[in-house]
């Protein structure tokens, strides 16, 4: 093997699509691979050195595991600052403190679920609306209808009186 190829795992490092992120035991990026770079808007590995919370507005999570040394898997995150929406694996990677973090962009499926959640509520709100509609038109049709019946019995009960005068 020659200096210049490269290692499998290097290889899947530079193509993973996922954001790839490890942080040490002080908050500060160690590594990055390129998806993560493309993900919150970064030219080259320009992150690496600085404070996680300068990138991720908080160190929450990583905090969170290396204090438990315990996985987190699925913990879904949104990023406005960046327009990104993430599901995220942190683990620790090593007993010097570093966390690593897995991100899958999921963006695009954020946006279609809010896409659904606004045409449901705008669905929801015409329904009313023709619901209400039908409820007033019903009351105007019971209104009509007592008032007919009202009248009709007024006439039955002057009928009544009429023919109770005509008897012998």
């Amino acid at each position: 093997m020659t200096g210049d190829e490269k290692t499998f795992w290097e290889v899947l490092w530079e193509y993973d699509p996922n954001g790839l992120v490890a942080v040490d035991s002080q908050g500060i990026i160690r590594v990055v691979n390129p998806a993560f770079c493309r993900m919150f808007g970064f030219e080259g590995p320009v992150v690496s050195g600085r404070p996680v919370t300068e990138i991720l507005d908080d160190a929450e999570i990583f905090d969170e595991v290396r204090r438990s040394r315990q996985a987190i898997v699925g913990r879904e995150r949104h990023y406005p600052r960046h327009n990104l929406y993430v599901k995220q694996v942190v683990f620790p990677a090593g007993d010097d403190g570093v966390v690593a973090c897995i991100m899958v962009n999921m963006t695009d499926e954020w946006r279609q679920r809010e896409r659904l959640r606004t045409i449901t509520r705008e669905s929801l709100a015409k329904m009313e609306r023709v619901v209400d509609r039908q409820m007033k038109v019903a009351q105007e049709i019971a209104g009509l209808l007592g008032e007919t019946t009202a009248e009709t019995k007024l006439t039955l009960l002057e009928l009544t009186r009429m023919l109770e005068q005509e008897k012998p």
